[in-house]
């Protein structure tokens, strides 16, 4: 697929932001983070930027040139992290400060992510929903999974659907064993991809 990709900078970063939200908008997670769909549209677009800044500033994004899919990657050193992870709390502080949901969601996240081999994080990769199920996502995020491949580095990410599960598999990704249980809501699926000799 002929697709073109760029890298992303501050100038892009309320393009990054619309596209996640409307990837995002009827996500089980997001639709557990924000209930009230009223709701979560007037706060998804501060929580979502936090993901964005937090990329910007330490990360890559990867924007397809025509504005309709994004992918924000972070590389994660081996070892456990050093103190407390702010980011949790300025997603709830930013978005929605009596929300405890816009802060636990990243705590579990944290707490079952792998430390034990440097690796690429796919924090999050949105396509925008005229678009899905065209193999677009597939498409944005080779180039890294290819360069994976080439350096012999792993790959991880939180699946928040059945759906992107299934992408993930076909892409290599395996489920690591042990979900994200939201409490009375959805599940999340960790998953590691092991490079592939070149």
């Amino acid at each position: 697929m002929g697709v073109r990709v760029r890298q992303a900078d501050g100038r892009d970063r309320e393009q990054v932001v619309r596209i996640l939200e409307d990837a995002f908008h009827l996500d089980p997670v997001s639709s557990w983070v924000f209930p009230d769909e009223e709701h979560r549209r007037a706060v998804h677009g501060k929580f979502l930027g936090v993901f964005v800044d937090v990329t910007l500033d330490e990360g890559r994004i990867d924007l397809l040139e025509d504005g309709t899919a994004a992918a924000l990657w972070l590389t994660v050193p081996a070892g456990a992290p050093e103190g407390e992870d702010p980011t949790p709390a300025l997603m709830r502080e930013t978005a929605d400060p009596d929300n405890e949901r816009a802060e636990l969601i990243g705590r579990l996240t944290a707490a079952v992510h792998p430390h034990h081999r440097p690796h690429a994080y796919l924090l999050m990769i949105g396509v925008s929903p005229g678009r899905q199920g065209e193999g677009l996502g597939a498409a944005l995020i080779d180039e890294v999974l290819q360069r994976c491949d080439q350096e012999g580095t792993p790959a991880y990410l939180e699946a928040s659907s059945e759906r992107s599960r299934g992408l993930y598999e076909r892409l290599g990704f395996t489920f690591t064993g042990r979900t994200v249980e939201l409490p009375d809501g959805p599940s999340m699926w960790p998953m590691w991809r092991e490079p592939r000799s070149v």
